[in-house]
């Protein structure tokens, strides 16, 4: 069973902000992963872009691997 999370409140901005930049981290790290796995599975960037909502010159610009910034 998934535990529970507990959303902070936005009366709390530092609580809430300190939330948003884990959750994009997170997402960015979700999409890189899934990238490299649908790149190892043969998946064209025309695909990559349409299952994330952009186009393939998008997608390619933004994720590829030999393009990724340093982290």
């Amino acid at each position: 069973m998934p535990e529970s999370i507990r959303i902070p409140s936005p009366d709390d901005p530092a609580e809430a902000l300190a939330a948003v930049v884990a959750l994009r981290r997170l997402a960015a790290a979700l999409e890189r992963d899934a990238v490299d796995s649908a790149l190892a599975a043969h998946w064209t960037w025309a695909e990559i872009g349409q299952a994330l909502g952009m186009t393939a010159q998008a997608a390619h610009k933004r994720l590829a691997p030999a393009r990724r910034t340093a982290r």
